[in-house]
């Protein structure tokens, strides 16, 4: 069953207002100062220096110069002085830089921007929460530093948990339209009713205000969305909690990685500094700073098998 209504209608503005997070205690709960002084840094690994292949090209000599689709947070975002880049991929980028030897430059670009940057040689590489896919595969290499999840996020005083497919069964679930995660429920829904239990009641909203609203006041059971976008907000405004989680290409294995040109001789070397930020507990250390531990892989990997083409 497809529920779709105009909520801020029938919830009121002024109620939807009275949810709106303080500013005030979202920047005490993380650091959003353009110094970063909590910001892991790595040390020079000669090794994955030397992976590097020799007719490899940077964009800038002694400079790793990384497009990142900056605008929002956790992934990325704009410090206090509204032009250096905070984020936890752009600390994932300065272990790499740190790692290979070189300064850290970031170049902030719209989403649709970086392929062509990176495969005209513009951009050494792209760290911007970009999947694997084995579409992507055929122009550019990955590295990959964590894994793609999709949460399902609860108030924070529901006790529900959702382990699999059946354990929507009868709930009230928000979803984003047009998104994966839509496509991944609609198929629990219907596998569901096939196999005889209730359908879920499936819930649209565009103001993120009254979604939450909706979570709070019980209209909705459970809202499912990329982790790391929700487990960020839980953090700063404690007010849901995980309830669960699931690959983002479910039932398949998404991984996140740094992006490289096809061929560019980069990805081996970033493979292997990534896996020693891993080992020295730098790692750990950016993500958990992001609220995004729950993503950390253990190791990472040159070209792995990515989702298939639909």
């Amino acid at each position: 069953m497809i529920n779709r209504r105009n909520t801020l209608a029938l919830l009121g503005a002024a109620s939807a207002s009275a949810l709106l997070p303080s500013f005030g205690l979202a920047q005490q709960a993380i650091d959003l100062s353009p110094e970063q002084p909590g910001r892991p840094r790595g040390t020079r690994d000669e090794e994955a220096i030397k992976l590097i292949d020799k007719n490899a090209k940077f964009v800038k000599d002694g400079v790793l110069t990384v497009a990142n689709a900056t605008g929002r947070l956790p992934f990325g975002g704009y410090a206090t002085d509204t032009r250096t880049v905070i984020g936890s991929e752009p600390d994932i980028a300065q272990l790499v830089a740190d790692a290979l030897g070189r300064k850290l430059e970031i170049v902030s670009v719209s989403w649709a921007d970086w392929p062509l940057g990176v495969a005209s040689g513009k951009y050494d590489a792209a760290i911007s929460n970009i999947t694997v896919t084995e579409q992507r595969k055929e122009k550019f290499d990955f590295s990959t530093y964590r894994k793609d999840l999709l949460g399902f996020y609860v108030k924070k005083d529901n006790e529900i948990q959702i382990r699999d497919p059946r354990d929507i069964a009868g709930l009230k679930v928000i979803v984003g339209s047009g998104t994966n995660q839509e496509q991944i429920l609609l198929r629990w829904n219907e596998q569901n009713v096939k196999d005889g239990l209730k359908p879920a009641e499936i819930q649209y909203y565009d103001d993120d205000v009254v979604l939450y609203l909706a979570l709070e006041t019980g209209r909705a059971d459970a809202y499912l969305g990329p982790n790391a976008l929700l487990s960020f907000k839980a953090a700063q405004e404690n007010k849901t909690r995980l309830a669960g989680n699931f690959s983002g290409g479910w039932p398949v294995l998404a991984e996140i990685a740094v992006t490289t040109n096809k061929g560019a001789g980069l990805a081996d070397a970033i493979t292997h500094a990534l896996n020693g930020q891993i080992r020295n507990g730098n790692y750990a250390k950016a993500l958990a700073r992001w609220n995004l531990a729950a993503e950390a892989i253990t190791e990472s990997r040159t070209n792995p098998p990515g989702l298939p083409k639909k």
